[in-house]
């Protein structure tokens, strides 16, 4: 229906199904950042799909066989599933993957 009505805008920058599972409002600088298999979205509230900027963070190599290794499924388990998007301070956001089973966090300066 909001298709239908042209009230909304959706993203069309992950065609890949990449699992969203994490939000991050910064209505100060009007962006969304969100956590997804693999990747770090940063979005323009203004337009979702304009500008769009996505960091590749994957699981190492390593931990993804030893993932698969313990019975894990490849495609649904053994990735890294970023979990945590936390504001630091004005120019850095606290990030937390899963890590294949190996969990992994860092800063990400936004500049």
């Amino acid at each position: 229906d909001l298709l239908l009505s042209n009230s909304c805008i959706p993203f069309l920058g992950s065609a890949e199904g990449l699992d969203f599972r994490t939000l991050l409002l910064d209505e100060e600088r009007g962006r969304l950042l969100i956590g997804a298999k693999d990747h770090i979205f940063l979005l323009s509230l203004v337009d979702l799909n304009k500008n769009v900027k996505k960091i590749y963070w994957p699981a190492a190599k390593e931990k993804v066989e030893l993932c698969k290794l313990a019975g894990k499924d490849a495609h649904t388990e053994c990735a890294n599933f970023i979990r945590v998007l936390q504001p630091y301070n004005r120019t850095h956001v606290y990030v937390c993957g899963t890590g294949a089973f190996h969990p992994l966090c860092g800063y990400i300066e936004l500049g």
